[in-house]
């Protein structure tokens, strides 16, 4: 997130974050790796998720402690808090998972894309929700007011769909009883609910 109004940039522990993001990435990759161990089609023990698969546990392990620290140290050299950082970050992060392959186009090409992708993604606000969604804007008014702006007229309504099944504009009644008494030549009475009309 930018900085706004007359803040100014505060440095972080780029060695911290690094580390911290490491270990929490390294325990979503024995996660994976766990799941894996557990799909395979021989009777393994618990032991290959650290020796057959250990490299999904490096792997993840080294690529969120990359991105982080990457992206803590440039915004401190660059001393701002935006997209930027996060694209250099994601450059590294994917660089670092396409180093499994051995080959530079895919290292280049894994770096490009997550870089592309994860500053798309901060560009866009840091959510799925998207661009437009403001944290300043009361989210009560901003559905008042996009129910306003796409609400239709009853007459139009009532012109595309008719009368009937619920909807009943003004005079509705007396249309009604006109067109039963056509159709059917049956006069229908007003009938009031209220017990002291007469």
């Amino acid at each position: 997130m930018a900085p706004t109004g007359d803040d100014h940039y505060h440095p972080k522990d780029a060695t911290h974050e690094g580390l911290y993001h490491g270990m929490v990435f390294g325990g979503l990759g024995l996660f994976f790796a766990a799941v894996r161990n557990s799909l395979a089609k021989k009777n393994v023990g618990p032991w290959t998720t650290f020796t057959k698969n250990g490299g999904i546990i490096a792997t993840f392990a080294a690529a969120g402690g990359a991105f982080e620290f990457t992206r803590c140290a440039s915004a401190n050299l660059r001393e701002k808090d935006d997209y930027w950082n996060h694209a250099i970050g994601g450059f590294v992060a994917g660089a670092t998972v396409g180093l499994r392959t051995g080959r530079m186009p895919r290292i280049i090409g894994y770096g490009a894309f997550t870089a592309v992708a994860l500053a798309a993604y901060e560009f866009t606000g840091g959510t799925l929700k998207g661009y437009l969604n403001r944290p300043e804007v009361d989210e009560y008014e901003r559905k008042e007011m996009l129910r306003k702006n796409r609400r239709r007229p009853i007459e139009e309504t009532i012109a595309e769909i008719g009368e009937g099944r619920g909807i009943k504009p003004p005079g509705y009644e007396e249309r009604r009883r006109e067109r039963i008494k056509e159709k059917y030549g049956i006069e229908i009475k007003t009938v009031s609910a209220d017990p002291d009309a007469a």
